[in-house]
């Protein structure tokens, strides 16, 4: 989402600066080792105490600043925030020892074809009910260069992201006369569009629900107090307030009241995620699945993996920790283990953000408190110059806490993301044929992958990516795809196999309607030569 929640775990927490002129605890001396030891431990104690304190004055002096149903909202938020402050400024080294990593157990990440040989019941409709779609809505296009909720970008035959989540879940209840709702977590960036937006769905068949993810404060990187003055959201405050990471999605969810009220309905399981992963269909097996097991051993956290290729080595996999499947993400890597992590051979597989989680689980663990993840610190710079941090969380992280999570490893069609314009390149293209809402890779394509592709700066941005193309270029035979420089393309033109095209600065070169180039590279004055 737009967000891209980044996944820079902390390792660890750097002493925050002080003022100096302000008296700090003397340390107790010792002359053994141990002594000075305790005594540092003591005075830690102490500036963490004197942390909190200040924090909380600080969140007292905005709330003091809002009106009644907004002051309502922001405690709740406020408790949730305190929360992951004080787990921050607790967290003394690294989140996992490498040495206690261990490979998942076999049976912990089923192959998807083994979940799909058992076939379905006569009456898919009994599944259905118990489903309820969410997807992580609370994103803006920014990266792509686009105002307002990502959703609400045409990826296909004038579809937005959310056109074409609508037609898939109206499809389903439809053929099977299921009521299949859809649920949609904004942000305070997406909600107000959004909601605009869902007026134009009412008379289809798929009821919708939004909630709001959290809102919570910026921290001053320095003082680590609020870098808010007031609850607003305008002027000055504009930037000082964040949507902590779809994380947050288990406390919203739960606080919304929404979660309680689904579970009154009879749906047990929600299907989260991102809403511009266009591969994040509802899988008619993997429900099954699910809503099969005996009632003693009903598995609560499904997380779709799907295997690393050299573009996901980054990606996070799952390992055992502590007797637990646990999702490992790159920062949470000591520097000395970071090529192993990143090895195909050794961590085959790759976290997709498509998930199945218990609902009744989810209200279990929110009561109990008992919702552990790792905190996200993200780095960011504001306008002004400021640097600030935000804690956040991950969905994903929560697999620890479920009882009989397991992985599926399913195919790669079920991870179709669309970050960049390079990634629009191909769900617009003849690669994929659209079918109620669904895109589905064609069978003219003689490899199951799809190509790589790299547009450069001047496409960046969705309106100068769709001027630069009159028509979206047959891509059916292309492997490998490097454009860069001011470079423009004609109707109907075909690539394939390995095409690069490099307009140098001051150069521009127009690919003629019509054209057909494979393996070819062309360059500045449009001379084209064999690859």
């Amino acid at each position: 989402m737009a967000s891209e929640y980044p996944s820079e775990f902390i390792s660890a927490v750097e002493a925050p600066t002080f003022d100096p002129d302000k008296p700090l605890p003397p340390l107790p001396s010792g002359l053994c080792e141990e002594s000075a030891h305790r005594g540092m431990a003591q005075f830690q104690e102490i500036m963490r105490q004197q942390l909190e304190g200040s924090m909380q004055a600080e969140l007292q002096k905005l709330l003091g600043t809002a009106s009644g149903s907004e002051k309502e909202v922001a405690k709740k938020n406020f408790e949730g925030f305190t929360n992951l402050f004080q787990r921050f400024l607790q967290v003394k080294g690294p989140s996992v020892e490498w040495v206690k990593i261990q490979r998942p157990p076999e049976d912990s990440i089923q192959p998807y074809d083994k979940i799909a040989a058992r076939g379905l019941p006569d009456s898919v409709a009994d599944s259905l009910n118990k489903l309820v779609v969410v997807k992580l809505n609370g994103g803006l296009g920014t990266s792509m260069g686009c105002k307002g909720p990502k959703s609400l970008i045409s990826v296909r035959n004038e579809n937005t992201f959310l056109d074409l989540t609508v037609q898939q879940i109206e499809h389903l209840n439809k053929t099977y006369n299921t009521d299949v709702p859809l649920v949609l977590m904004n942000s305070f960036n997406t909600d107000e569009d959004t909601k605009k937006i869902l007026q134009k769905y009412t008379h289809h068949r798929v009821r919708i629900h939004t909630f709001n993810q959290s809102r919570y404060p910026r921290i001053n990187k320095e003082s680590l107090l609020p870098v808010a003055t007031s609850l607003s959201m305008s002027g000055q405050n504009a930037e000082a307030w964040y949507p902590p990471g779809h994380g947050d999605i288990y406390a919203s969810f739960y606080n919304s009241g929404l979660l309680d009220q689904l579970i009154a309905q009879g749906k047990e399981y929600i299907f989260v995620s991102n809403i511009d992963n266009l591969g994040a269909t509802v899988d008619l097996h993997i429900l099954h699945h699910l809503v099969s097991q005996p009632n003693g051993k009903r598995c609560e956290f499904v997380m779709e993996v799907t295997d690393k290729t050299r573009a996901d080595v980054k990606g996070g996999t799952l390992i055992t920790y502590d007797g637990k499947l646990r999702l490992l993400e790159i920062a949470q890597v000591p520097k000395a283990h970071v090529d192993e992590f990143k090895s195909v051979s050794k961590f085959k597989i790759f976290n997709t953000n498509n998930l199945w989680i218990s609902l009744p689980a989810i209200k279990r663990l929110q009561e109990k408190t008992a919702m552990d993840m790792e905190i996200i610190v993200n780095p960011k710079t504001l306008d002004g110059g400021q640097n600030v941090i935000q804690l956040e969380t991950a969905v994903g992280a929560a697999i620890k806490c479920f009882d009989n999570a397991m992985g599926i490893n399913v195919p790669r069609s079920r991870f179709l993301p669309v970050k960049t314009t390079s990634d629009l390149l191909l769900v617009m293209s003849n690669l994929y044929s659209l079918d109620a809402g669904s895109l589905t890779m064609s069978p003219k394509r003689e490899f199951p992958t799809t190509p790589h592709v790299k547009l450069g700066s001047s496409f960046t941005k969705v309106q100068e990516y769709l001027t630069r193309l009159e028509s979206i270029p047959d891509i059916l035979e292309l492997d490998h795809l490097t454009v860069s420089g001011d470079v423009t393309f004609g109707k109907n033109v075909s690539l394939k196999g390995t095409v690069i095209i490099i307009a140098n600065h001051g150069d521009r070169i127009d690919i003629p309607a019509g054209s057909m180039l494979e393996n070819k590279i062309v360059s500045g004055n449009l001379r084209i030569l064999d690859h």
